[in-house]
């Protein structure tokens, strides 16, 4: 009955624009296309005016509601414009429901427009689900539990199949036949599609083992050499991965090199409470030498080593008066040598410094010996992981082992500069003016 009534109501409106036409002197065919026109122009301003009216409607109802509202997912609804798509969609209806009357002599164009009409209600309903996807995701952002997550990649895969369906729907409505037909042709090209998502595919594979392996969260700082990448992880997509270097320039690296090649992730440091230094000074080997007793009694003077020395000189003593025969060559037994208290004295300065981590290794060790000297590697561990503090403590504590290196005796190996080769030629001049040898 009611439809009876819609239609008898449809030819009503067009049967009077249409005599109205008539009555003013134009041809029946010009005055069907007139009225179609006419009839088409008052559709478009009484959608655009029932859009607009939804529109503030909502708005003035909804976003009261929402303020007086304690969940925040109804704000991340609004923000991502699920409000503008539903109201959208009501004058889309509108209009297919009222082409039919628009173009009443003109059956080609009914259908023509009926499709345009369902091919708009398809890409509105599938932006509108995406808002409401993408609202949700907004919705995890907040909850600890997901925020070092990739949710970015998960979302971006759930537009793709929206996309997807959306096309085969489109394909679907333009082309006449059922969707499955388009999924058996997209069956049959299934290696050409494979080629065409390469990308995404791996971006997708390599988000679930970074997800389920831990590998990388959001903010953890990365260091990726091939790819320049050294800061803070901004957010991990199905494609990339962005990364915020120190110098506050962004780097892009392919989700799957995350997977595929090697990387650092300091998040074990930074959870740690300490940051490790590990770096060597170079002895020249030519000040390396035994100490003499007088020396032994000078280095006494250093709080941090009097009881060591004091211990170890009767160590000494007991073993040299057991074990040796001719105590005036050094060689035979046991001596205290210059770079061997040097490197006690480092070890127990390390100790007492307040700057140093005493929960990880304090070490102080010999490295293989090269042409620029014998290494002394400090391996120990700041007790701060801010990167500004890390610095300045280790920069502090090779400002004081360098300074006390000449009290042991020992020299730093470094290379000879212009300034030396300078000194020895002026004085070789020098020698050859005063008539002596050079």
């Amino acid at each position: 009955m009611d439809t009876l009534l819609d239609v008898d109501l449809q030819s009503a409106i067009y049967s009077f624009g249409y005599h109205l036409l008539m009555k003013a002197g134009l041809s029946s065919q010009i005055a069907h296309s007139l009225n179609s026109i006419i009839l088409l122009g008052l559709l478009f301003v009484l959608l655009y005016m029932v859009d607009l009216f939804i529109r503030k409607l909502l708005r003035i109802t909804v976003i009261k509601i929402v303020r007086r509202s304690k969940t925040r997912f109804d704000d991340f609804l609004i923000q991502n414009k699920v409000l503008k798509y539903l109201t959208h969609l009501i004058p889309l209806i509108i209009a297919k429901q009222t082409l039919p009357l628009i173009f009443t002599s003109f059956p080609k164009w009914t259908n023509f427009t009926i499709k345009i009409t369902d091919i708009l209600i398809i890409f509105t309903v599938t932006l509108f689900v995406k808002a409401i996807f993408y609202a949700v995701k907004d919705l995890l952002n907040t909850k600890k539990r997901f925020m070092d997550k990739p949710l970015d990649s998960y979302f971006q895969v759930i537009a793709i199949l929206l996309y997807i369906i959306c096309g085969i729907l489109v394909f679907s409505e333009l082309s006449g036949k059922e969707p499955y037909g388009l999924l058996l042709s997209l069956g049959a090209a299934s290696a050409i599609v494979m080629l065409v998502f390469k990308d995404t595919i791996l971006g997708f594979v390599a988000s679930i083992q970074v997800s389920s392996n831990d590998m990388v969260r959001v903010g953890d700082w990365i260091e990726m050499p091939k790819y320049g990448a050294d800061g803070d992880v901004l957010e991990i997509n199905l494609n990339t991965v962005k990364v915020q270097n120190f110098d506050k320039t962004i780097t892009t690296i392919p989700t799957y090199a995350l997977i595929s090649d090697s990387f650092k992730n300091y998040r074990g440091m930074q959870r740690s409470g300490g940051r490790r230094i590990k770096r060597s000074i170079n002895i020249k080997m030519r000040s390396i030498r035994f100490l003499e007793a007088e020396e032994i009694e000078d280095l006494k003077r250093i709080k941090l080593l009097k009881s060591f020395i004091i211990e170890r000189q009767q160590e000494i003593a007991n073993y040299n008066h057991t074990h040796v025969d001719d105590p005036t060559m050094l060689v035979n037994g046991r001596r205290m040598t210059n770079v061997g208290l040097f490197r006690e004295y480092v070890k127990r300065y390390l100790l007492n410094n307040v700057n140093t981590n005493k929960r990880y290794s304090i070490m102080v060790r010999h490295l293989q010996p090269t042409e620029h000297g014998l290494p002394i590697e400090l391996y120990t561990f700041a007790n701060s992981i801010v990167w500004a503090e890390y610095e300045g403590i280790m920069a502090d504590i090779f400002d004081h082992v360098i300074a006390v290196v000449p009290y042991f005796g020992l020299e730093v190996f470094e290379l000879p500069s212009a300034s030396d080769i300078q000194d020895v030629l002026f004085a070789q001049l020098n020698e050859n003016k005063n008539g002596e040898p050079s």
